[in-house]
């Protein structure tokens, strides 16, 4: 599939129609559309995503769901995207026709049961009628197939689905969200994408599909008088998941304020440093990540302290800790000796019949018969055989032997290593503090002296961002404990309506139903865990191959670790000692390469042949890894790939020519009079053109 031309009418800055025609070439598969900032690549990007999606373009990327609530709702963000000048215009009523209209062209789509050449899809939204309307054309005629599926509904089944637009529409500086992720929400949301890319979400739903069938069929078997109870418990199930949902969400948004304030403080606090003029920034570098490296030890150090901190009160429990060893002891020894005489007993019971029993072949009289017995009891009872064991308590705990097992290490623990262990780990945290004082002390002595006016203002406005931090991160210590205890009256809700729902008799023909589909849910679950293992060994080869490919420093990931827990999948990175490395320590611009390949990896693994546009492509890249993505990645990461760089900042002469063997197309995009417009060059001319404006510029 590619996309073969884009009309735009009265969309932002694009004012009256402008049209674009890619021609896509089967040999060249690379259109470079340029243009300075503010004159419309972004919005060109924000066009597409809106001609597809319409009101749904909000579940593509959290950036346009932020910008349709900052506009109060999608009726109002529509009118926002309409040209202001027609806008103003209509509002004035020299404009009787204020209508916006993105349409787009797709040419070599292959659509199940229906050949065609080519597919037209027009979304429009007039302002006099406040009316937004989609149509779309196969091979220029409205079709059956379309309607009846709904137009939203065939874009997003035939054409590209909106879960994963993000890996095909993207700002590359941006896609380091693909690195960051790390909350459990962050990543459950990634998550969704992936397995939309990667082919499971349809196995997903059939799952979601036969767990709310399980759940229907067991609550259609409550009676009357069970059905007020089974709304309540639903409610309130329904209610807290709402409540745990927004919570995530406020702790995320407040993470993103968080990191925004450390980084102002980060950066106030070296211009101070800059202003004393105390120590040169490398130093003041050195200082940090010394800094950094003494507070990861300080919550190493108080992670051991907290295990210790566990077996405190055991401690201090003392002689009674020893009184429950003794009991412990006594209880262990008479389970023994219980099992022990036990045993003698009916040993010796065997062994009194056997031996009278052969006494019997010895035709003995009578007296003599029973002095015998006499002598074996009376010789049984001297030599004390068969003795009960007197002891004077009772069993209190009845632990098994591994129970006693674990409290008999514990015991032995602290009445052996715990001091000494413990007083080392408080001298290691005393130590550690000192340390970490010293070097914080080091960072102040290196800021500016008082008396100077622009540092008074530069500490002030570092006072007023680590004000912020305190108060924020106050407010996520209280949404942790409010997520806690929603999680656990969740926890309570959803195991009593669990136990509740067993309480419902089914009907017959509704108990085979249930039977069948529990069945069906245990296949269902095999396939979906088969089929993730499956898709994970091969999207861990993809993104190696990928980081091979394009990252300078050949050794520096050793390999790619996918894990699969539930419904979250994580990518670890590994270095040569099979370590993990922590995503945040690698630079924005390792981190726009880890996520370029990961990127490449998902658009390799979908199979879905769709172009891939780029926003600021080389934004933080070397010239040696830039060469590498021009040269590795963006030829081959589709059959149509169309970049939008800022040139000579994000795309160099050099660069390009790399890039020329590939390119088909070059467009400018050019603003005159406040409006934009594209115009068309020869692959060659780019450049060429630049210098020509830069002279006009410089005379």
């Amino acid at each position: 599939m590619k996309i073969n031309k884009i009309k735009f009418q009265n969309f932002r800055i694009y004012k009256g129609e402008n049209e674009i025609l890619l021609a896509p070439n089967p040999s060249k598969n690379i259109s470079i559309i340029a243009g300075k900032n503010g004159f419309g690549k972004t919005t060109f990007l924000t066009s597409l995503i809106w001609v597809f999606y319409g009101k749904m373009m909000s579940e593509v990327e959290d950036k346009y769901k932020k910008d349709i609530k900052n506009a109060g709702g999608y009726d109002k963000f529509i009118k926002s995207l309409l040209n202001r000048e027609v806008k103003i215009d209509f509002e004035n009523n020299e404009n009787n026709n204020p209508v916006l209209s993105v349409e787009i062209e797709l040419k070599d789509i292959l659509i199940p049961s229906i050949p065609c050449k080519s597919v037209v899809i027009r979304r429009t939204y007039n302002l006099k009628t406040d009316t937004e309307d989609l149509e779309i054309f196969i091979d220029g005629l409205e079709n059956e197939l379309t309607k009846e599926v709904g137009f939203e509904v065939f874009i997003n089944d035939f054409i590209l689905p909106r879960e994963i637009a993000k890996f095909f529409f993207f700002d590359a500086e941006k896609i380091v969200s693909l690195a960051e992720a790390k909350t459990k929400s962050e990543l459950r949301n990634l998550s969704k994408a992936y397995s939309e890319v990667l082919g499971i979400k349809k196995y997903e739903d059939l799952k979601k599909n036969l767990e709310t069938l399980l759940t229907k069929l067991r609550r259609s078997g409550a009676s009357p008088s069970q059905q007020t109870k089974l709304f309540e418990l639903t409610d309130a199930e329904k209610e807290l998941t709402e409540l745990i949902d927004f919570n995530q969400e406020k702790q995320a948004n407040i993470n993103r304020e968080i990191t925004i304030h450390k980084l102002n403080s980060d950066s106030l606090q070296e211009k101070l440093i800059r202003e004393g003029n105390g120590i040169t920034l490398e130093e003041l570098q050195k200082i940090k990540s010394e800094r950094d490296v003494l507070k990861e030890e300080s919550a190493e150090i108080k992670s051991k302290l907290k295990k210790l901190m566990d077996i405190a009160p055991l401690v201090i429990a003392g002689k009674k800790l020893v009184q429950l060893k003794e009991q412990l002891v006594f209880e262990q020894n008479k389970k023994t000796n219980s099992v022990d005489n036990a045993v003698l007993v009916e040993e010796l019971n065997t062994f009194s019949t056997v031996l009278l029993e052969k006494l019997e072949t010895l035709n003995l009289d009578s007296k003599s018969k029973s002095k015998v017995e006499e002598a074996l009891k009376q010789t049984i009872s001297e030599k004390k055989i068969i003795k009960q064991t007197k002891t004077s308590g009772i069993v209190l705990l009845d632990y098994t032997k591994e129970q006693f097992r674990n409290f008999d290490a514990v015991f032995d623990n602290i009445k052996g290593a715990f001091s000494s262990q413990f007083n080392a780990v408080v001298q290691e945290e005393k130590n550690n503090r000192i340390y970490v004082s010293k070097v914080l002390q080091q960072i102040r002595q290196a800021e500016a002296r008082k008396d100077n006016p622009l540092a008074q203002k530069l500490r002030e406005e570092k006072k007023e961002a680590e004000d912020k931090i305190t108060v924020l991160t106050l407010n996520k210590g209280k949404l942790i404990e409010e997520y806690d205890s929603l999680s656990i009256r969740l926890a309570s809700t959803r195991k009593v309506l669990s136990e509740y729902e067993k309480n419902f008799k089914l009907a017959e023909t509704d108990q085979k139903k249930f039977e069948v589909t529990e069945k069906l849910l245990v296949k269902i679950n095999t396939i979906i865990k088969k089929i993730k293992e499956d898709k994970k060994y091969s999207l861990q080869k993809s993104i190696m191959l990928g980081l091979k490919k394009i990252m300078h420093k050949s050794d520096f990931i050793y390999n790619v670790k996918v894990n699969v827990i539930d419904d979250v999948m994580d990518i670890d990175l590994l270095d040569k000692n099979d370590q993990i490395l922590d995503k945040d320590s690698l630079s924005k611009g390792e981190q726009q390469l880890y996520a370029t390949a990961l990127l490449k990896a998902l658009v390799d693994e979908s199979g879905i042949k769709f172009p891939v546009f780029i926003d600021s492509p080389l934004q933080k890249f070397d010239k040696y890894h830039s060469k590498n993505i021009i040269k590795e990645f963006y030829p081959a990461i589709s059959e149509q790939v169309v970049l939008f760089p800022l040139l000579e900042k994000e795309l160099s002469e050099l660069e390009y020519n790399y890039l020329k063997p590939n390119v088909n197309k070059v467009f400018v995009i050019e603003n005159h009079n406040n409006g934009s417009s594209f115009k068309s060059f020869a692959v060659d001319q780019l450049f060429t053109h630049l210098k020509q404006e830069q002279d006009v510029y410089a005379n």
